[in-house]
C-alpha cells in the first residue's frame, strides 16, 4: 500500500470544540490522499472521543502522546513520524476548504523546480481582493529575510518531508512554550531560503483561522500586553539567529510604536511598545540561547 501523499501534524492541547471542527473540515476534503497526525500534549483522555469520531467519518489518523509543552517539539514529533512526501502543520483551531488538499497536491506538482516548501493562503489575513486564480508565485529569499515577502504563518506552510528532516525541523528554541515564545515558522523558512531552496506562494490553497483581536481599548489587559511581549522575542530572536540587516531591525523596533503614535491610536501604541520591549530582549538574549544550545550539544538550526 502506497503512502499517503501529505501528512498534517496537528499539535495540540486543551481544546476539543474547536479540533473537533477541524478534523470535520478534513473529513469534507474532496482528495483524500493524506493522513492525520494528532500529537496530543493533553494530560488527560479528552481527545480520545474527538479521534474516535473522526476515524468513523473515515480519516485515516494517528493519535500520538506528547507530554511536553513545546509547539514546536511536538511538530517535530510528527515530522518524525510522517508517512508522506510532503507534511502540513494545521493548528487545532483552523479549517480547511473542501479543496484545499487538493488544490495543495495539484500546485505542487505543476511547479518547477520541484518546491521544498509551498506557502498557502491564511484567507481572513489576505489582502482585499486576492489573487486566488493566480498561479503560484515563486518566493524570493530576499524578501524572506527581510520581512517583506508574504507572510508564512504555520499553518499555511507545507514542506517537502525529506528536505525538512535534513533540515532539522523547527527550532525547538523557538514558539508557544518557551521563552521566545513564537517565530518558528517564520525561521524555519528564512532557514530554507538560506539554502537556496525552491519556495512557492500558492493562493489557491486556502486555510482558515480566526484573526488576533485587534489591541485598541484605553485599558489593556497587562496580560495581553504580556504575551505580545513573550511573542515578539521570538521576532527579536531571529534578528540575531540570521544576522539581519540593521536597516530591517530598526524598522522592526520603529514601526510598531511610530506607526500608532503618528495616527494618535493609544492602544495600539501601547502594543507596540510592548511588541518592541519583546524584540529587543530576545535580540540581546538569543546570543546566549546559542551558546547554551552549543554547549549541551544541541548545536545550532
Amino acid at each position: 500500500m502506497r503512502p499517503p501523499r501529505v501528512s498534517l501534524v496537528l499539535a495540540t492541547v486543551g481544546r476539543t470544540t474547536e479540533l473537533a471542527r477541524g478534523l470535520q473540515a478534513l473529513a469534507a476534503q474532496s482528495c483524500r490522499d493524506f493522513e492525520v497526525l494528532v500529537i496530543d500534549q493533553n494530560d488527560d483522555d479528552r481527545l480520545v472521543p474527538v479521534v474516535a469520531e473522526a476515524v468513523r467519518a473515515g480519516l485515516v489518523i494517528r493519535h500520538e502522546r506528547f507530554a511536553r509543552r513545546s509547539l514546536s517539539g511536538a511538530r517535530n514529533h510528527g515530522i518524525a513520524l510522517a508517512c508522506a512526501g510532503i507534511v502540513g502543520f494545521p493548528d487545532d483551531d483552523c479549517w480547511y476548504e473542501s479543496d484545499t488538499i487538493r488544490a495543495l497536491v495539484e500546485q505542487w506538482d505543476r511547479v518547477q523546480p520541484a518546491p521544498a516548501l509551498m506557502v498557502g493562503c491564511w484567507v481572513e489575513q489576505a489582502e482585499r481582493g486576492g489573487d486566488i486564480g493566480a498561479p503560484a508565485q515563486p518566493l524570493r529569499p530576499q524578501e524572506v529575510l527581510s520581512f517583506r515577502g508574504r507572510r508564512a504563518s504555520s499553518i499555511t506552510l507545507f514542506c517537502e518531508t525529506v528536505r525538512l528532516r535534513a533540515l532539522g525541523g523547527f527550532d525547538e528554541r523557538l514558539g508557544v512554550g518557551q521563552w521566545f515564545g513564537s517565530a518558528e515558522e517564520t525561521d524555519l523558512v528564512m532557514r530554507l531560503a538560506g539554502r537556496g531552496e525552491a519556495m512557492f506562494y500558492a493562493p489557491q490553497i486556502r486555510v482558515h483561522h480566526h484573526l488576533p483581536p485587534v489591541v485598541e481599548r484605553p485599558r489593556l489587559d497587562p496580560a495581553d500586553l504580556e504575551r505580545l511581549r513573550v511573542r515578539e522575542r521570538g521576532t527579536g530572536a531571529l534578528y540575531a539567529k540570521h544576522r539581519l540587516s540593521g536597516w530591517v531591525i530598526g524598522r522592526g523596533l520603529v514601526a510598531p510604536w511610530l506607526v500608532p503614535l503618528l495616527r494618535g491610536r493609544a492602544g495600539a501604541l501601547r502594543a507596540g511598545l510592548s511588541c518592541v520591549r519583546g524584540r529587543i530582549e530576545g535580540l540581546l538574549r538569543w546570543p546566549d540561547a546559542a551558546a547554551a544550545a552549543s554547549e549541551l550539544g544541541g548545536g545550532r538550526r
